[in-house]
């Protein structure tokens, strides 16, 4: 019997709003630098001129490619669109990339980030419960790491 993680879906948009206390250019320079990446996003590193047309990539801790696309639009310290792919592996009919985007607005005292994940293809469904949880462990540990210096430490199961 299948197990119901393996059904395709094409998932709805996800979109997570965080209000960060701090500016735009942080939170710009936290999501596209390594000193801020590897603090927040489970160790990971990014490399990139984060220039319109240009390829980016995500290491993992030991070196090996993650997460590679991109940059479809890149307006400092407003808005950053990634196409977002990765190896799947032996997956025989692998999805097509996600296209990221975060818009970054002032707010205040604060900054409004909203993250949007956009995919066109249909993905297998423990994909799609794992991105959410870790696009919200990621964002709530980016916007702790802003606020206090201290990025949040949360257990993420794999997907199954």
């Amino acid at each position: 019997m299948a197990n119901d993680g393996d059904e395709r879906i094409v998932p709805p948009d996800l979109v997570y709003i965080y209000f960060i206390r701090a500016t735009s250019e942080r939170v710009w320079d936290a999501l596209t630098q390594s000193a801020f990446t590897s603090k927040f996003f489970f160790g990971r590193t990014v490399e990139s001129d984060w220039k319109q047309g240009s390829p980016w990539k995500m290491l993992l801790p030991d070196g090996g490619l993650d997460v590679f696309g991109e940059v479809l639009i890149s307006d400092r310290p407003r808005k950053l669109q990634l196409t977002w792919d990765m190896e799947w592996g032996d997956e025989p009919d692998p999805p097509k990339a996600a296209i990221i985007t975060y818009d970054i607005e002032p707010a205040g005292d604060a900054v409004k980030l909203t993250m949007t994940q956009h995919t066109t293809s249909a993905i297998p469904r423990k994909y799609l419960k794992a991105g959410a949880q870790g696009w919200a462990i990621i964002l709530s540990s980016l916007k702790s790491l802003l606020e206090t210096g201290e990025p949040l430490i949360v257990k993420m199961e794999p997907p199954k």
